[in-house]
């Protein structure tokens, strides 16, 4: 496929999946639940990192957590007793289990209590003139782990570039926050970051239909890939790369490969 075909046929898909009918069956659907800045945050965080495996289950123990929080998660986190966790200690979605979900809380009542946004966590180590968000996020892990006795089986939930992880789910919860268009999908919430600094969610999925389409050359999902398939989609718009998550995405589901 030439390159003007390859960008015509990807900016239809982009329209195509960049819809609100693409909400309900994917893990953003439960940041959507709410409206005020934090619970969107928090739960667009949690929702981000339990995303692997089946939607329709990432969906529901998502659901499970906005329940034993009584449906404000922000109100929770700040104001909960120690007997509101109970119900915590049997949570469970694949390896992440309840230790990693009572470290989740305890950051969030530390770093609200400090900050008005979870954009801070990440915008503090980012310059404007950085080409994408890698100092963003290699700070932000440094930063969530910060807090004393964290548990260490917890840091293989949070990815880090410095592990040359692809750090799919932190891309797609940055990717959530920081776009701003007017199709109802993404929240576009943060302005201290850039469209043009996200890099793609890149996981198997994604990989395989870039890779069909001549974008990458090889089925090793790491950061480097990532930045490679995202410096190839900003040659079709420099500004909004990872709109094409999408158009990518959204291939991999109608059955493309």
């Amino acid at each position: 496929m030439q390159p003007s075909d390859l960008h015509s046929f990807l900016e239809e898909k982009v329209i195509q999946y960049n819809r609100p009918d693409f909400i309900e069956l994917d893990p953003i659907s439960i940041p959507h639940q709410f409206s005020q800045k934090q619970d969107i945050e928090i739960m667009g965080f949690w929702a981000s990192i339990l995303a692997w495996g089946q939607r329709k289950t990432i969906i529901n123990k998502c659901n499970e957590l906005i329940d034993w929080m009584g449906g404000t998660p922000y109100d929770f986190v700040m104001n909960h007793q120690d007997s509101d966790l109970k119900p915590f200690l049997s949570f469970k979605h694949r390896t992440f289990n309840d230790e990693d979900t009572l470290y989740f809380i305890r950051f969030f009542r530390w770093y609200y209590q400090q900050h008005h946004s979870l954009e801070d966590a990440f915008a503090q180590f980012l310059s404007p003139d950085d080409s994408n968000v890698k100092k963003a996020i290699e700070g932000f892990y440094n930063f969530f782990f910060s807090l004393e006795d964290f548990p260490r089986r917890t840091q293989k939930h949070v990815a880090t570039p410095k592990r040359n992880s692809a750090c799919k789910r932190i891309n797609m919860f940055l990717r959530w926050m920081v776009r701003k268009d007017d199709a109802g999908v993404d929240f576009g919430l943060w302005d201290q970051i850039k469209a043009s600094q996200l890099v793609c969610p890149c996981d198997v999925h994604v990989g395989r239909v870039a890779q069909k389409l001549g974008l990458i050359s090889t089925d090793k999902y790491n950061w480097k890939v990532a930045e490679s398939l995202t410096k190839e989609l900003k040659l079709f718009d420099a500004h909004d790369p990872v709109k094409y998550d999408f158009a990518l995405f959204g291939l991999g589901v109608e059955g493309y490969l």
